[in-house]
């Protein structure tokens, strides 16, 4: 590796609300941003398995009610302040009071009884016992950043690789190399400039005309025309996941019959093939196919428009109209609805898509769409669950609330034991599969460009793009 130089990111996803805030992320260039200013505790490697980051140690008692965890010593952040015991309890205190995203993470944990044990060292006690807790904070480690004492993300300071410059939001940003950062040799390059690009055709031209070093959530089908150009494209098999989302509290979708007759109508194979030409992985309803308790024994679902059919009139929804709002959010999600809407003109459903702006679907309308599409990075089983689908979750988004499911989510985070937490959680899939508000017709692959001078670009499985923006293992040649 080569040190210096900038790297400029032309990205999609972002918006005129785009934030720096460690601990509120929404879009994919707002993680892109924070994944360089920040550090969590724990997070994912590129393989989805958790990992210690600031954390040393991360240790139950003998029933998972109490977890102890040390940060390593010798981490400054970036105005020098050494990191310790006290920063991590503002930032739970922070998340949790504030009923941030990843206050979902901790949602019983027992907040007037944590304590700092000594300068690096602090008690996570639970009111129940919370075995996945590790695998819950890495799988939303974006939501769980470790920020100082009196954190203003208005001046943003954090542990991250890169430190910030400058910020307009939905516009660009700009980090500047972090010295004293604790990953040894890390990172190589001197700045990153992320840039707002509004389409795919856009970042195209800025990666053509040397505009732009990287871009994301690309189509398959611009692989050879970025490749002709002399650039190069990583593809990633993403565990992440862009499905479409049926409110089962609204009409028509409060029938069962309809959310069944749906997944029914998708013809998984086609859409894999016609926008991804074949790169991303057949899904089954169910989110977290990386997690080891994705129940690979559940049929199946394949296209059967009869049965469709048949569903549809059971519960007088023939000839049905809806809506469907989608927006260019992620790769393939206008390409998909345009497809969905072919297929279920076979079953006699007229589908209306409605296109939004980015900063009109995440605005006050999200979590409302009656029928409309999303996009998710990989995590594990449970925690996606307290992240979606129960009615706690801060983004659910079906507004789904099954008194069995909720009550297995409850014994499953507090169950050791890993062959009865699975049948645990088997069951619980079993309910998304039947019941659920998700169509998860794949799992998209993660398709990246990059100038053929930038080393370091890497495929990964966590679904968010050029490996997690990994911008601090890059470097120019």
């Amino acid at each position: 590796p080569k040190r210096g130089g900038r790297l400029t990111a032309g990205l999609t996803g972002g918006s005129s609300s785009d934030t720096l805030d460690a601990q509120q992320g929404v879009n994919n260039v707002d993680f892109s941003r924070l994944l360089q200013l920040y550090n969590p505790l724990v997070a994912y490697d590129s393989q989805v398995r958790p990992t210690l980051a600031l954390a040393e140690e991360f240790t139950p008692n003998s029933t998972a009610t109490q977890w102890t965890v040390r940060v390593k010593k010798g981490i400054t952040f970036h105005d020098g302040k050494p990191l310790t015991a006290d920063d991590v309890l503002f930032s739970i205190t922070r998340i949790v009071k504030g009923k941030l995203p990843g206050s979902s993470m901790l949602p019983a944990l027992d907040l007037a009884a944590m304590k700092k044990l000594d300068t690096y060292t602090v008690l996570l006690p639970f009111h129940t016992p919370y075995a996945s807790v590790m695998e819950a904070m890495a799988g939303y480690s974006y939501y769980l950043n470790i920020v100082p004492v009196g954190y203003d993300p208005k001046h943003p300071v954090g542990t991250g690789p890169f430190k910030y410059q400058s910020f307009t939001p939905g516009v660009q940003s700009v980090f500047v190399r972090n010295p004293d950062y604790w990953e040894h040799g890390l990172p190589y390059l001197d700045e990153v400039v992320v840039v707002d690009y509004a389409d795919a055709n856009s970042q195209l031209n800025a990666l053509q005309s040397g505009q732009a070093d990287v871009i994301n959530l690309l189509s398959a089908d611009v692989i050879g025309t970025v490749e002709s150009s002399g650039a190069k494209t990583v593809v990633s098999p993403g565990g992440g996941f862009t499905p479409f989302t049926m409110r089962v509290d609204q009409a028509p979708f409060n029938d069962v019959r309809v959310r069944q007759a749906f997944r029914l109508i998708a013809n998984r194979p086609q859409m894999n093939s016609v926008v991804f030409e074949g790169h991303g992985v057949l899904g089954n309803d169910i989110f977290s196919i990386y997690d080891p308790e994705y129940d690979r024994g559940i049929a199946q679902r394949e296209q059967d428009i009869a049965q469709a059919k048949s569903l549809l009139r059971s519960a007088g929804q023939d000839g049905l109209t809806v809506e469907l709002v989608t927006s260019d959010i992620a790769q393939g999600t206008l390409g998909v609805a345009q497809v969905f809407a072919q297929q279920a003109a076979a079953a006699n459903v007229k589908v209306n898509l409605r296109q939004v702006n980015v900063t009109e679907f995440y605005g006050s309308n999200y979590l409302k769409w009656t029928f409309a599409q999303d996009y998710w990075y990989f995590s594990d089983y449970l925690p996606q669950v307290g992240q979606a689908t129960l009615p706690t979750s801060p983004f659910n988004e079906t507004h789904f609330d099954n008194a069995r499911y909720n009550a297995l989510y409850q014994e499953a985070v507090a169950t050791l034991d890993k062959a009865k937490q699975a049948e645990i959680t088997h069951e619980m899939q079993h309910i998304d599969w039947t019941e659920g508000g998700y169509i998860i017709p794949y799992f998209p692959p993660v398709i990246d460009g990059h100038a053929a001078k930038v080393q370091g670009v890497l495929p990964g499985k966590t679904g968010l793009s050029l490996n997690a923006y990994g911008f601090k293992s890059m470097w120019l040649d």
